[in-house]
């Protein structure tokens, strides 16, 4: 189940980094 939580982990920095470098998108 590890891999579950990194893989979540990766997708919500993911978003994030997304939401900082495009903020008009939000």
């Amino acid at each position: 189940m590890l891999w579950f939580t990194a893989l979540v982990t990766l997708f919500l920095l993911g978003y994030l980094l997304a939401a900082l470098l495009r903020p008009e998108r939000f």
